[in-house]
């Protein structure tokens, strides 16, 4: 007996000192990190910034790889079937890993069982910004606009179950007006064919479009989440306008599950660091973003309280899957 607990205690021990050495030799390949959207969006802003930086202090190529379409679903699915090795990771988002599964019909993995969160890498607020040619300034005066001439405006977003999307749907239902979606691979392309004027509004993340606003090519009527924004505080919130709305965007780094805790845990304490970096905070700030530091723990309790609040928004605004 005492011989089979001492080989026992050996074996475990063995088991701790081979995760040990695994983890001070990882990296030992090129790592990749997936953006389930287009370029250009804060995803991937955010995703080259940290791949970049985390290049450079792990002595090994963190690359990007975009890989937009069906409301970032396609990217986020690469992800959890790829091997949980610690080289393959998703910036997910709101829409990815809280979202989609309420707004689609059929998904191709599932979104609680398999990803392990790894860090929350920020939130953004999102910002409604109508083309010049609409007349509207105000939210109260884009309502009345809508109403005059209903089924005529569009909205574009980031494609289903994005942010973009789920806010102009709860635009509609809160206020009764009739705007057709039109969805993209992603708020790139969605952007700039709200700036040419093929679609007349968008409801975007503040960082893709606040330069456009700030330039005057885009009209900024309201920020979308519950008071003022601290980089912009000549725009109103929505709320001011339509008491109790308020989406706001979140953004984060996810493993495929199973992937091992102390790779994980070395993932979130370097995001920790770049995010905490002054060229980042520079960045964040300028943008209208904020990192939000949490454990890989507090993370994944925050993605679950995130899935049910939207469950419920989404069963009260009467939006149905598609």
């Amino acid at each position: 007996m005492i011989r089979k607990t001492f080989a026992a205690g050996l074996a475990l021990a063995a088991l701790a000192f081979a995760g040990a050495a695994h983890a001070q030799a990882y990296p030992t390949k090129p790592i990749k990190i997936v953006v389930p959207f287009a370029v250009g969006g804060i995803a991937d802003t955010f995703g080259r910034a940290i791949a970049a930086k985390l290049t450079e202090s792990w002595g090994q190529p963190v690359v990007v790889e975009n890989k937009g379409g069906a409301g970032g679903n396609i990217g986020a699915d690469l992800v959890a079937k790829s091997p949980a090795d610690g080289y393959t990771f998703v910036m997910g988002n709101i829409g990815t890993h809280a979202i989609n599964q309420y707004l689609m019909k059929s998904m191709p993995y599932d979104t609680m069982r398999d990803f392990v969160p790894v860090a929350h890498v920020l939130d953004a607020d999102n910002l409604l910004v109508v083309h010049p040619s609409i007349p509207a300034k105000t939210v109260p005066e884009l309502i009345a606009y809508a109403k005059s001439q209903p089924g005529k405006l569009s909205y574009a977003s980031g494609g289903m179950g994005t942010t973009s999307h789920l806010a102009g749907e709860m635009f509609k239902s809160a206020t009764g007006v009739d705007l057709v979606h039109v969805p993209y691979k992603g708020n790139s392309p969605a952007i700039t064919d709200v700036l040419g004027g093929q679609a007349q509004m968008i409801f975007a993340t503040m960082p893709t479009v606040i330069q456009q606003a700030r330039a005057g090519r885009l009209r900024p009527l309201a920020t979308l989440g519950a008071e003022r924004n601290r980089t912009t505080p000549d725009i109103p919130a929505i709320g001011e306008s339509i008491p109790g709305f308020a989406v706001s965007n979140w953004i984060g780094l996810f493993a495929p599950a199973g992937t091992p805790p102390e790779i994980v845990a070395r993932l979130n304490a370097e995001v920790q660091k770049i995010m905490r970096s002054p060229e980042i905070e520079k960045r964040l700030e300028t943008e209208g973003a904020k990192f939000v530091p949490t454990t890989p723990q507090s993370f994944a309790a925050f993605q679950k309280a995130e899935a049910e609040k939207w469950a419920e928004a989404i069963r009260k605004a009467g939006i149905k899957a598609e």
